[in-house]
Formats: structure tokens, C-alpha cells, sequence
């Protein structure tokens, strides 16, 4: 008898302190990709729909949506590290180091940073470093995040608890660097969509981006297929139905690029995700939701050695259902209201 050849992915068992994983299946980013990625989330940054935009400021060509290549990297971590997930939990220590253009062809490896059993001797979180790289060996980006992962037997013995130190925010000096040298003086602001540059934003201002989206069932998994993200419990209706939800839940990476794209309106020319210092999937969403998102500035900076660009750090806030108007966060209490979906805390670069 032949051992089976299928992948049942990994159980929290499975996994080692400082275990390295290299995922399969490298992925050449087209501008097929692109223009799905455009018809599924809409986003409008004028640096990454525009050629002749972009060239005229300092790049080759416009560079792939960031978050976009975000996901593809992300995508290959998903049949190794939370086929058999429960939750996604959180990120930090994100950068974007080098811009991704179509032709360019993205890998991932992971490194199993931290191991902890969960009280219920049924999941463990498991915290991993993973690095996408191009066809050239170069570093595109590089991110932690953890995530709640079944056991294969509640009986089986609980590993050392090892929980990683993660910062809580990116050092702005670390950032910037896929961002080339840019012409300001070239940089069309009435092409761009906005006038505020990095100069007209203030720490402490908060911003509802007032527009909202509804997600479609096919939307959502069409997206989440985009990256190869095999999650099942985004896809298989059948098992779903009898799952805690009773249905399918929408990758959470749809909502960070839904709530990115609704950014665009208050903040037009934050062209590049530099930095993700950390985030939360708050709640699920589901198809037929309706996503809504507002920011507050939360610190500005200089990035050394760059006169051309400047970061500010944001606090994306999404919700479900539920207008930004009155601009959803906490309670009093301290738990996030109701309808709060995504915490995202992000270092953006503006021109100055």
C-alpha cells in the first residue's frame, strides 16, 4: 500500500522553534494580475495605475500594487503554515524593501519564530518570519504574523512556549527604500487626485473615507484564489456550513485591500504601503457586507537622508455595515465596537 500522496497541511504539532519552510509555488506577477487586482478592489493611487505617471516622477514603470504583492507572498505561506487555521491573529515588523513590477517573479521562506499551546489543548499559535523574494534574490518585502492552528490530537504533549519580541512599530529611518528617488516637482497633483502632500497632514487628524463597498461571494473568493491562498474555510461551502460560522469567511486580506482602496478618498497621494507595524482581524466579514474605513494619523516623520518623501502612520479602521461617520473604534471599556472589523497600523510615504 502506497502512502498517501495528498497534502492534509500542517498541525500545531508539526510545527518546530526555528523550523525554516520554503513554500511553494513561485509566482511571476503579469499585469494580468494587475488589472484583476484593479476590477476586484478599485484602488486609484496614480503611482501604480500609471505608467507615464510614474516614469515621469523617477520609476522605470508603475510598480505592482504593494499590497497586492503583499498577498502573493502571503499566498505561498498558506498550504504550509494555517491550511488547518482557525484565525489569522495578527502582524508586525512588515516592510515593503524593494518595488515589484510585472515580470517580476515572487518566492517565499518562513522561519518559525515563536511556538505557545492555547489554554484549550486543542489550537496552539504558531508566529512566523516570513521574507518574499524576487528572481533575483532580493528582498521585496518581509513580515511576522501569527496564527491559531488545530492540533492533531489534544492529548499530544505541548512544546516550550516561546513568544517572539515584536516591535510595535517600524523605525521610519527603515523605511522608504522601494521608493526611488523621485522628481516632486514632476508630480501632478491634479492627476494624483489630491493636493495634500505629507506636509498638510497633522498628527492627531482623523479622516473617514466615506465611501463604503459591498462583497460579493464570488468577488471574494475570485481574490483570494488571485493569491493561491488555499484557506479552506474561505472556499468549501460544504464544510463551512457545518462550521462555527455556517458559511464562508472572506479572507482577511480582502478587507485590508478594500479598506486601502476606500483610503485613497483623504489620502491620494499616500502612494506606498512602507511599513505594516501591526494588525488585528477584529471580526469576520462575510459576502454581503458592506466595508467602510476612516484613518487617524498617528505619528509623522521624516525618513533620513530623503528630502523628496515623507511617512506618516496611520490607523486603518474598518467596519462592517456600518458607516464611519462617527469614526468606529473602542469602547470605553476597552473592546473595539460593534462592526469594527480591521485595526491596521501602517507607516504611508507621501511626496513632500
Amino acid at each position: 500500500m502506497h502512502a498517501t500522496k495528498t497534502n492534509a497541511g500542517n498541525f500545531f504539532e508539526d510545527f518546530s522553534f526555528g523550523q525554516v519552510i520554503r513554500h511553494a509555488t513561485p509566482r511571476t506577477v503579469t499585469a494580468g494580475d494587475v488589472a484583476l487586482y484593479t476590477s476586484l478592489y478599485g484602488p486609484r493611487f496614480a503611482v501604480q495605475s500609471s505608467d507615464a505617471f510614474a516614469k515621469a516622477i523617477g520609476y522605470p514603470q508603475a510598480p505592482v500594487d504593494d499590497l497586492l504583492a503583499f498577498h502573493v507572498v502571503f499566498g505561498k505561506t498558506v498550504p504550509d503554515v494555517s491550511l488547518n487555521a482557525i484565525a489569522n491573529l495578527g502582524y508586525a515588523g512588515g516592510r515593503f524593501l524593494k518595488p515589484v513590477y510585472p515580470g517580476d517573479t515572487l518566492s517565499t521562506v518562513s522561519e518559525v519564530v515563536g511556538l505557545k499551546e492555547n489554554s484549550n489543548r486543542e489550537t496552539g499559535t504558531v508566529y512566523v518570519r516570513s521574507t518574499g523574494r524576487n528572481q533575483h534574490g532580493d528582498v521585496v518585502l518581509e513580515y511576522s504574523r501569527w496564527v491559531m492552528v488545530r492540533k492533531r490530537d489534544k492529548a499530544s504533549p505541548a512544546p516550550e512556549a516561546i513568544v517572539p519580541n515584536l516591535p510595535e512599530r517600524v523605525d521610519p529611518a527603515d523605511i522608504g527604500s522601494a521608493v526611488p528617488p523621485i522628481d516632486n516637482t514632476r508630480y501632478d497633483d491634479d492627476l494624483a487626485g489630491s493636493r495634500f502632500r505629507w506636509g498638510d497632514y497633522d498628527a492627531g487628524e482623523q479622516i473617514d473615507h466615506v465611501d463604503g463597498m459591498t462583497l460579493e461571494e464570488a468577488e471574494h473568493q475570485m481574490a483570494t484564489r488571485l493569491y493561491q491562498n488555499t484557506a479552506k474555510v474561505h472556499f468549501n461551502q460544504h464544510t463551512e456550513a457545518k462550521g462555527r460560522f455556517g458559511k464562508r469567511i472572506v479572507y482577511g486580506g480582502v478587507v485590508i485591500s478594500l479598506a486601502r482602496a476606500l483610503s485613497f478618498n483623504g489620502l491620494g497621494n499616500a502612494f506606498h504601503v512602507a511599513a505594516i507595524n501591526a494588525g488585528r482581524h477584529v471580526a469576520p466579514c462575510f459576502a454581503g457586507d458592506t466595508v467602510y474605513a476612516w484613518s487617524e494619523v498617528l505619528e509623522k516623520a521624516e525618513i533620513p537622508g530623503r528630502s523628496d518623501i515623507g511617512a506618516l502612520r496611520t490607523r486603518l479602521i474598518a467596519s462592517k455595515n456600518r458607516p464611519c461617520t462617527d469614526l468606529p473604534f473602542k469602547t470605553a471599556e476597552g473592546g473595539y465596537e460593534d462592526g469594527v472589523v480591521l485595526d491596521l497600523d501602517l507607516w504611508l510615504t507621501l511626496p513632500r
